[in-house]
């Protein structure tokens, strides 16, 4: 192993290979931190490197207790097991949706994805269009920074709110760049050619169209839901057909009143089987957008 905090770091991502992406990212921080901090303090003592792999472990020690540490999180975080077996019967399972916290959390973020998708692509949007109006200017290498430092934080925290609300495995640590600890012309350059920076900015900016989409969807299925149920009982006190065609009005019957209640709860239930389908497709995207997959030498790509 080469005796420098990247030897360490490539050598600890060796031994994380095929580990989720999220978990090599948060291990390399970690790592990263621990080790500069320790030879910073050491102020240039020979033996700082030995003392703090002694310290802080071995590449493959470390990369074991990440692995176990993962395993025990993840399993104190799907809670106990319900008591009885999951039921066979699909008509159970079609309405057991209502008890599921993974559908009402996808529920809830793609509800919510529609104000992040414009701010995000607000942010976005503003800060390169500044930053090309201004980078003649010596005001414009700034702005740079500035704008990719608030993807990278926006990055973390998108990252926080997909795992909370849709259960993805996302990272819980910032990404380590390679040159971050170099001249400020090295941290830019390592920013400009990470992709990483570029997938991030392009997820903020189709978080606005999905967002828009999402939204859509999730009220259109929720409000169709709600005036089915809604209807017969509306129709009942206003006495009022409430079905319009062009200047024409049509009662429901009062034998499909049952029919209809019956119509608004079955699409509500599938209202929150869609939005748990969409919440685990968007989990990968997001994973892949802001993640990427871990390589064995080289980082992550």
């Amino acid at each position: 192993m080469d005796r420098t905090v990247e030897g360490y770091l490539a050598e600890l991502r060796k031994h994380l290979a095929g580990a989720d992406p999220a978990l090599v990212q948060d291990a390399i921080y970690d790592a990263d931190e621990y080790l500069r901090s320790a030879l910073a303090e050491a102020e240039g003592d020979p033996e700082a490197f030995d003392a703090a792999i002694e310290a802080y472990g071995a590449p493959e020690e470390v990369a074991e207790a990440y692995r176990d540490a993962e395993h025990t999180v993840a399993k104190a975080l799907r809670g106990p097991k319900p008591p009885a077996r999951r039921s066979d019967n699909p008509f159970a399972r079609f309405f057991g949706v209502i008890a599921d916290p993974q559908a009402w959390g996808a529920f809830f973020y793609l509800m919510l994805a529609l104000v992040t998708g414009v701010i995000y692509f607000t942010i976005v949007v503003t800060g390169v269009s500044v930053t090309l109006g201004t980078l003649v200017l010596i005001v414009g290498i700034p702005m740079a920074l500035l704008t990719i430092a608030v993807v990278r934080a926006i990055s973390l925290a998108e990252g926080r709110m997909v795992e909370g609300l849709l259960g993805e495995r996302m990272p819980r640590r910032p990404r380590v760049m390679a040159g971050s600890q170099g001249t400020v012309w090295e941290r830019i350059k390592s920013w400009l050619t990470d992709g990483r920076t570029w997938t991030t900015m392009l997820y903020m900016l189709l978080q606005l169209p999905l967002g828009i989409t999402y939204f859509t969807i999730m009220v259109t299925g929720l409000a169709t839901s709600l005036s089915l149920i809604a209807l017969p009982f509306v129709q009942a006190l206003v006495d009022s057909p409430l079905l319009r065609v062009g200047m024409y009005g049509y009662y429901v019957e009062p034998w499909a009143y049952p029919l209809l209640v019956a119509a608004g709860v079955i699409g509500f239930f599938i209202t929150l089987w869609i939005a748990k389908g969409i919440g685990f497709l968007h989990g990968q995207y997001a994973k892949v957008m802001l993640v990427g997959r871990a390589g064995t030498e080289g980082g992550e790509l």
